[in-house]
């Protein structure tokens, strides 16, 4: 068996020096500038800046209810209707005495008219509707900023599982390659046996089943990079024409904490939560805005107005101002709006409440589950140990014929399993505690980089 170990040996060299090679010329990405490039292109994160704009667009949409709203119009008209060539030509201050005849008044000669007009009107009181008004548009703003820091936290929660599941992919495919290059190994040396007498054909046999699984599990390890790759560069938002080289995955531990600080914490730092709560509070504001609207509203109100026959001829001007006094006496409407605005409060308030009980449960799970991620790396550190040291004795019987090819092939899937076994336990420690953290809201970029 001192064959196995040289080969093996020799091609875990050249696999290292080539490894060593590539680290040198690949570019690198860490964790947090995958996070930091998926903040700046993912596609969610433009969704929500949308939103916020709109939102912004809202409040500023809301504040011209204090601004008076002034109109400027310049018509072109002409006629020989007899009501209207009778005022126009009091517009115009050319009326005369001979106007006044029955064929005048009757069959007036068509009249044009250039009317130059200006108006306004400016709401001066409404019992503060228009202030709640703005008041719930800056709350619906505050509430789609809040949402956009929710997507901001999903985003990198993305990136980190997927992130995380390429290094474990990675470890896989080592594994995999590894076990392939052990297994020719292996076969070479049942060969020479058999050859030697040593050893009979179903043990070559059992190692060319053997070799053949262990190259089936390599191919489908590669290709389960290249699919974990493909959801880094979704998560990502962009595709990279070359896949640069990343950490190796290597177990971590992480700071403990207590289930109930956890969920104090999550009930005040979630994002969504508060997104919910500033909505709350925005349709409680719409409700008193929809109660204001039924009381009168005192408005003032002026049109200055120029005549003339021609364009740039001469013609009269006028003037009036005034003030108004407005009451619905019969506000149907306004009574199916305002129950309107009331049921969105009670629906609001309910989602409000509904959302902090999911949060309880969502921050109670991902603590269990980063708990038992955290302890089944110690159970499957110990495994992987065990299952090497039992390899190793093994290896040792059978090159003294003391155990059959079965044994060792045994042997060999056991170890197999708990290195596979180990490193899922590793990646779901980290993804487990990412998920904690995305649960409290307190996945942030920075507390990201942490845990690479």
């Amino acid at each position: 068996m001192s064959g196995f170990h040289w080969k093996y040996g020799g091609a875990g060299c050249l696999m290292a020096l080539a490894a060593s090679t590539a680290w040198a010329q690949a570019p690198s990405l860490t964790l947090r500038e995958a996070v930091d490039r998926a903040l700046r292109q993912n596609p969610q994160t433009a969704v929500a800046e949308a939103d916020m704009a709109a939102a912004k667009a809202g409040t500023a949409m809301a504040k011209t209810g204090l601004w008076p709203r002034l109109n400027f119009t310049e018509d072109l008209s002409r006629g020989n209707d007899p009501v209207y060539v009778f005022g126009t030509k009091l517009r115009q201050q050319r009326f005369a005495q001979s106007d006044f005849s029955l064929d005048s008044l009757n069959r007036p000669t068509p009249l044009g008219d250039f009317e130059t007009r200006a108006s306004g009107q400016w709401m001066l009181f409404n019992w503060f509707e228009t202030e709640q008004q703005m008041h719930a548009a800056r709350l619906g703003a505050e509430s789609a900023s809040s949402i956009g820091g929710a997507v901001r936290q999903g985003i990198v929660f993305q990136v980190v599982e997927a992130y995380q599941a390429v290094l474990f992919a990675q470890r896989q495919l080592t594994v995999a390659q590894h076990d392939q290059q052990t297994a020719e190994a292996l076969l070479h040396d049942a060969q020479t046996r058999v050859k030697a007498g040593l050893a009979i054909d179903s043990d070559s046999l059992g190692a060319q089943v053997n070799l053949s699984a262990r190259q089936q599990e390599a191919i489908a390890a590669q290709g389960a990079v290249e699919t974990s790759w493909a959801e880094l560069e979704a998560a990502m938002g962009t595709t990279m024409d070359v896949h640069p080289e990343l950490k190796p995955l290597e177990a971590r531990t992480f700071p403990d904490g207590d289930r109930t600080e956890a969920i104090a914490a999550a009930l005040k730092a979630r994002p969504d939560l508060k997104a919910l709560a500033q909505q709350t509070a925005a349709h409680q504001e719409a409700a008193k805005a929809a109660r204001s609207d039924f009381f009168p509203q005192l408005s003032a109100y002026g049109n200055w107005e120029m005549d003339r026959e021609s364009f740039a001829g001469n013609g009269g001007n006028n003037w009036v101002a005034g003030a108004q006094l407005n009451l619905d006496i019969l506000p149907m409407g306004k009574r199916a709006h305002l129950e309107e605005a009331r049921a969105a409060q009670q629906k609001a308030e309910a989602r409000e409440r509904v959302q902090e009980q999911q949060i309880r449960l969502a921050v109670s799970r991902a603590f269990t589950e980063h708990q038992t991620a955290e302890r089944m790396v110690a159970t499957a550190q110990a495994a992987m140990d065990q299952s090497t040291e039992g390899l190793r004795i093994l290896r040792n019987r059978y090159d003294a014929g003391l155990a059959t090819m079965t044994d060792l092939l045994r042997a060999e899937d056991a170890q197999r399993e708990s290195q596979n076994n180990y490193w899922r336990a590793v990646y779901g420690n980290t993804v487990s505690y990412a998920g904690l953290l995305y649960a409290t809201g307190q996945l942030t970029p920075d507390s990201a980089e942490n845990l690479q």
